[in-house]
């Protein structure tokens, strides 16, 4: 299904039948991804919930954004895509993977959002900024290095190809697949750190985690869990980032065991 947002055409998928007893049940795909990824969860969520998954700006059959976005960005624009595919919701709850929870986080501290929020579930959320490694810290200070002698030499002014070469070869996966706009976007949601926010959401919230999660790992989710007042963690042993596609059967179970939903 397509809407509009803000002038975007946004894809979101949608499942169950609404309730007026029941909340909405809202999940956010991570950075690189989308709503179809959630098919699984909708399918098991959607026999007592409300399911929608938006493709969120830049992502799947989505637009992209006309500026770069940061993390509150993303938590206006939810607002506005409830707005107009839910107008007059009450209670949401809020399921985020990696980028989705940064977006809740960013969402739940807010002083006020137009609707109640009475759970929440982060699944190898992101939020915590990374510490570097020896090896990282290296080659971010040679990237540095480079850029600085092609802007002072003026080559980066002469072929600004260069520095865009440059970022690719030293950034990460997901910065040489995006777009020049959506790398932009990464830069500015990737370099906040969400750990002062993390004590204002005061919610019950469902933290589930890979043990073996190399993109968020299951120390950021310890944490997370000490800094969030409501919050528990359930961890899935063999499972990395995307713990719910690699252990559908235990995440589900972890799930409907938080929210009521019958196996």
């Amino acid at each position: 299904m397509f809407c509009e947002v803000d002038g975007l055409q946004i894809h979101y998928i949608e499942a169950g039948e609404a309730h007026t007893e029941e909340p909405l049940l809202l999940l956010l795909h991570g950075w690189g991804s989308k709503a179809e990824l959630f098919d699984g969860v909708i399918r098991f969520a959607s026999a007592r919930y409300h399911c929608i998954a938006p493709d969120m700006p830049g992502f799947g059959e989505s637009a992209e954004p006309r500026e770069p976005m940061n993390v509150d960005d993303y938590a206006d624009f939810v607002l506005h895509f409830m707005s107009v595919v839910a107008p007059g919701i009450r209670e949401v709850i809020l399921l985020g993977h990696s980028m989705g929870g940064r977006i809740i986080i960013k969402l739940c501290s807010r002083e006020t959002i137009p609707f109640a929020v009475p759970r929440i579930i982060l699944t190898d959320s992101a939020g915590i900024r990374p510490v570097q490694t020896g090896k990282q810290s290296a080659r971010t200070k040679r990237y540095r290095r480079m850029k600085k002698l092609l802007t002072r030499t003026g080559i980066a002014r002469l072929f600004p190809s260069t520095i865009d070469a440059l970022q690719k070869k030293y950034g990460s996966a997901d910065y040489a697949a995006a777009s020049p706009l959506m790398r932009q976007t990464l830069v500015r949601v990737v370099n906040e750190d969400l750990t002062p926010y993390m004590p204002q959401v005061k919610q019950p919230a469902l933290l589930i985690w890979g043990d073996a999660d190399t993109a968020t790992p299951l120390s950021d989710g310890q944490q997370m869990e000490q800094l969030m007042p409501e919050a528990g963690l359930a961890v899935i042993q063999g499972a990395g980032h995307y713990c719910f596609l690699e252990q559908p059967v235990w995440y589900n179970r972890i799930l409907g065991s938080f929210l009521g939903i019958p196996s």
